[in-house]
């Protein structure tokens, strides 16, 4: 398949939306440069899929302003229809045709009769399905379904393509390896994306850059390794990963102690939200992600087994310290622990992160 000429870019100023006088978006802003796939993340009611209904077309701005490549599509007393903005949509529940074959339902819409069915047959040859395309959508996996409606999405080659949710009716196992898949052909083909998404995982297998929303509005533009280590929010360190807050209390510049012991800062320890330094006896909050917290038989400070997860490779333990606070620890799992048992464990932290106590 040859690949397609670069995507106008997506930018939106400043946009607004309301519905039935609830505010769903506010001033928010965003680019996505082409060829890049851009995730919206967040828990439901974010706010997420009426950004990407706005995109679409489907919903109209209270406000602000969506250009794709340069041209207003929506605001400024211009509203493109969806039809007419060139964009593909992948929805969760596939919306392909049963009484089809795979290689019609990717031809349709497209001109050009058997020049189209040529054109589909290359598209499924590109999502890997080329030997499929006799077979009907009832006749395949649903990974397969949602690479076909990939191929439909990708065939009459959008200036942009809209995914929402495109994995949730798929096995968790699936998801991380069909968005893996799907990454690789819209990086093959240089399409510009946008997808919406409550999965982490699908997140950070899929996008290169990813949008932490809540109520509405932005929290965090990061990669995936930034928002897990460098988080610039409560919201954004609590929904992103798993971990905990503890206790401290700065010490000196670059010193802080909990009760696992004292923690080295390679620079002035500063709150995630705020540049300012923190003056020695400043009380604060500090993340513990359940790397940070590493078994150690010889480790003076002892917890107790809680709480255990068995994840193959690895265990995740849920530990209760002495003062009765409670850290997580990702171990692996030949370090088989009973509840209740004491065990040695130690610090081990790359990223310090720490929020003012009691910090929403």
């Amino acid at each position: 398949m040859t690949h397609l000429p670069p995507h106008p870019s997506l930018a939106l100023h400043g946009i607004h939306h309301a519905y039935g006088g609830r505010t769903t978006v506010a001033q928010l802003s965003l680019s996505v440069e082409a060829g890049d796939i851009c995730c919206l993340l967040g828990p439901s009611g974010c706010g997420k899929t009426t950004v990407l209904r706005c995109v679409g077309g489907f919903e109209r701005l209270t406000a602000g302003s969506i250009s794709m490549g340069g041209d207003v599509v929506s605001g400024q007393g211009r509203h493109v229809p969806p039809e007419r903005r060139r964009i593909g949509m992948v929805f969760q529940d596939y919306a392909l045709f049963p009484h089809l074959t795979v290689e019609r339902n990717v031809a349709f819409g497209l001109k050009g009769g058997e020049g189209a069915l040529q054109t589909a047959r290359q598209w499924l040859d590109t999502v890997g399905l080329a030997a499929a395309a006799k077979r009907y959508p009832h006749e395949l996996s649903g990974g397969q379904q949602q690479r076909v409606a990939l191929a439909r999405a990708l065939a009459p080659q959008p200036r942009l393509l809209l995914l929402d949710e495109p994995f949730s009716n798929l096995d968790v196992a699936l998801r991380e390896q069909l968005a893996t898949e799907v990454r690789g052909v819209l990086k093959a083909t240089g399409t510009t994306a946008v997808f919406v998404t409550h999965d982490q995982n699908e997140a950070f297998a899929m996008a290169d850059q990813i949008v932490v929303m809540d109520h509405g509005r932005i929290q965090q533009i990061d990669t995936a390794y930034n928002l897990y280590h460098r988080p610039r929010s409560r919201f954004v360190a609590d929904f992103i990963g798993q971990g905990v807050f503890v206790p401290g209390r700065v010490r000196e510049a670059q010193c802080l102690s909990i009760e696992l012991g004292d923690v080295i800062s390679p620079g002035p320890i500063c709150y995630a939200n705020d540049l300012a330094p923190c003056a020695p006896g400043s009380p604060v909050e500090v993340l513990l992600r359940p790397d940070d917290v590493v078994h150690d038989d010889a480790s003076a400070v002892r917890a107790l087994v809680k709480h255990k997860a068995f994840r193959g490779a690895e265990i995740l333990y849920t530990l209760e310290l002495p003062s009765g606070a409670r850290v997580l620890s990702m171990v692996p799992s030949h370090h088989d622990h009973a509840l209740n048992e004491s065990i040695g464990v130690r610090l081990e932290m790359d990223h310090l992160i720490v929020f003012p106590p009691g910090e929403a």
